[in-house]
């Protein structure tokens, strides 16, 4: 860091540099682009930055991130009740959105069940999760990442939920729209073949 640089910017540039994707150098030169535009990046910034902090909550009902409690999507009634779907973090849930393909109803747990990281069942929101599934809920689709974590994760969830008399799915994993064999790695390909569909 500059030693011209104000305590104030390094700050900044140290706020910045905690943000996934920003390392150091990122940060220094976010932090310069905000100072040189102060009206037009920096001041807007640091208003929307006050009003989120001050305004947006968790769900009381399935975590996501809102302004009001309950959210958006728990409170439209056109949207199915009796159908949940897992996720490890609001970005997953904003992903479904934007694909408009799912009109349930969503969980976020908060992250994902980790030996190495100490992250056990009590640090999720699971227990909410099991409470939910047992009033009135048809299916519980998991959309959890294809990794180690995402998996474990995933069958434990299966596991909880299996006394339930709840359908617990999967999202199906394979082969994407419009991808090219030659480029999938080995791990995506097993997959499509174990869920392979007839033609």
């Amino acid at each position: 860091m500059a030693a011209s640089a104000g305590p104030e910017i390094e700050r900044l540039i140290g706020l910045l540099s905690k943000l996934p994707g920003l390392g150091p150098r990122s940060a220094r030169r976010a932090a310069l682009a905000l100072l040189k535009r102060r009206e037009q990046l920096l001041e807007p910034l640091a208003a929307s930055l006050a009003e989120t902090a001050a305004k947006v909550r968790s769900c009381g009902v399935c975590g996501a991130p809102d302004t009001r409690d309950p959210c958006a999507i728990c409170s439209d009634d056109a949207r199915d009740g009796a159908l949940i779907c897992v996720v490890e973090e609001a970005g997953a849930l904003w992903a479904m959105e934007r694909s408009g393909a799912f009109r349930g109803r969503y969980h976020v747990l908060g992250g994902l069940l980790s030996a190495l990281d100490g992250v056990g069942p009590e640090a999720l929101r699971v227990a909410e999760l099991v409470q939910r599934a047992g009033a009135g809920t048809r299916e519980v689709v998991l959309a959890l990442p294809a990794t180690v974590d995402g998996q474990t994760t995933a069958h434990y969830l299966a596991e909880r939920l299996a006394g339930s008399g709840v359908e617990v799915t999967s999202l199906a994993r394979g082969v994407p729209v419009g991808g090219d064999l030659d480029w999938l790695d080995d791990g995506t390909i097993v997959q499509a073949l174990r869920a392979r569909r007839p033609a």
